[in-house]
C-alpha cells in the first residue's frame, strides 16, 4: 500500500493488512491528529485497508 503523510510530505510503501487504528500504531501516528482517507474517501479507525489501498493522513489543523 501507498500511504502518504502530509505533516512530512513523504510516500512509503508498505505491506499491511488490517484496521487504520492499527496502520497508525504501526507508523507511530496518534490518530487524534490525523483524518484518514482509503481511496480518497475519509475513512474512519476501525476501517480495515489493505495492500491495494492508497492511504493519505491529514494533519487535523485547529485554531481560535
Amino acid at each position: 500500500m501507498k500511504v502518504y503523510y502530509d505533516k512530512t510530505r513523504e510516500t512509503t510503501e508498505l505491506e499491511f493488512t488490517g484496521t487504520a487504528a492499527e496502520l497508525l500504531k504501526k507508523l507511530a501516528i496518534n490518530p487524534e491528529i490525523v483524518v484518514i482517507t482509503k481511496n480518497s474517501t475519509i475513512i474512519t479507525q476501525d476501517d480495515e485497508v489493505s495492500n491495494d489501498d492508497e492511504i493519505k493522513l491529514l494533519s487535523v489543523v485547529s485554531g481560535g
